[in-house]
């Protein structure tokens, strides 16, 4: 397993990434990452009904749709983002 720790808090960046190692990478990844303040949603949700858009917008939060499935979640520096490919 190859074991791959973001130097980044860059949500885009790090969501993007998530994205790559899944298309290019055949071995088992273990991808560890903290975002800065941002909005992750899940590939099948409604980011309409889940996401508090003027609120985001005013206080500058990124809203980011990733490839997986899952629920809206709120992402900052305090906590530790985990994504396991095999």
């Amino acid at each position: 397993m190859i074991i791959i720790n973001s130097h980044t808090n860059e949500p885009y960046f790090n969501i993007a990434t998530e994205e790559y190692i899944f298309h290019k990478f055949a071995e088992d990844i273990l991808y560890l990452y903290v975002n800065s303040d941002s909005v992750v949603c899940g590939k099948h949700q409604n980011t309409m009904a889940e996401v508090d858009y003027l609120f985001a917008i005013k206080n500058n939060i990124p809203i980011i749709r990733r490839i997986s499935g899952g629920g809206t979640v709120f992402h900052d520096l305090g906590n530790l983002n985990y994504c396991f490919i095999n």
